[in-house]
């Protein structure tokens, strides 16, 4: 028999055990405020590009290829070794009279006309006779006239009435006594008394030839000499006249030697070839 105290402690831990369980709260977060997102991190600061030496002006480039020193010869090197091309014109290209010329080109195109061709063409070969600063080079090309004479005794006169410092013909020059005595510098392909009145006909000025094999655009460095006739493109300039200072140099100091040893192979072993 269960007695009292039995049942009445029975009773309890049942009512225990039916009581609802108690959980521990969840603990409240603080709320957060979201950030922004970074800025991306910008590139470090790059040091300033170092600027480059000024381009040589037209004048300096003209008076350095005018040295003595600097032949035609030099020049051609230079434009050959920084140019991977030629520059010298066709060796056909002589001087009428002596001296050297350099300046800057002013160009003309001539080409055959038919003597049944009645129309009227611009005459430009007059026309940058008239137009080229004082300094300038002429350079007439005859196209498939080589035997024909773009420049004589008239034009020649304007030429040194107008300080041109010379003029270059691929084709043929005549009345060259009188040239000769008035001073005016002509390189030509031939000497011809042939004019090119009623044979040829003006194409362009001012734009790029070919004359004696190389091409010349308005602008080029024009060099003549005994030797022949160079081009220097105006994109070179610079590295040419940089590398006739090279060439310079090291025959200045090359002759001495060669005379004192009586020989260039010994000059050559210590300044090498350029």
């Amino acid at each position: 028999m269960f007695t009292r105290s039995l049942i009445a402690a029975v009773i309890a831990a049942l009512a225990a055990l039916a009581a609802p369980v108690l959980t521990a709260p969840t603990p409240v977060r603080p709320a957060v405020t979201p950030q922004p997102a970074a800025a991306p991190a910008q590139p470090a600061a790059q040091p300033a590009a170092q600027a480059t030496a000024p381009a040589l002006s037209p004048e300096a480039v003209i008076a350095a290829l005018r040295k003595p020193e600097n032949s035609t010869g030099n020049i051609a090197d230079a434009v050959e070794a920084a140019t991977g091309a030629r520059g010298w014109m066709s060796s056909d290209m002589k001087p009428i009279s002596a001296g050297k010329i350099v300046g800057r080109a002013w160009t003309a195109l001539m080409r055959p006309v038919l003597k049944s061709d009645t129309r009227t063409y611009p005459n430009y070969l007059l026309q940058i006779l008239d137009e080229a600063p004082a300094g300038s080079v002429l350079v007439y090309v005859m196209e498939d006239g080589l035997e024909i004479a773009a420049m004589g005794n008239l034009m020649a006169t304007t030429a040194v009435a107008r300080g041109l410092e010379g003029t270059v013909i691929d084709g043929a020059v005549r009345d060259v006594t009188e040239i000769r005595a008035m001073g005016h510098k002509v390189f030509s392909r031939r000497v011809s008394p042939a004019t090119s009145v009623g044979r040829m006909v003006s194409v362009s000025k001012q734009t790029p030839v070919r004359c004696a094999d190389i091409m010349v655009h308005p602008g080029d460095y024009i060099v003549g000499d005994a030797d022949g006739v160079v081009v220097v493109p105006q994109g070179a300039a610079d590295q040419v006249v940089a590398l006739l200072k090279d060439y310079d140099a090291r025959e200045s100091k090359m002759v001495p030697i060669i005379q004192r040893e009586k020989s260039m192979l010994k000059a050559l072993e210590i300044y090498g070839r350029y």
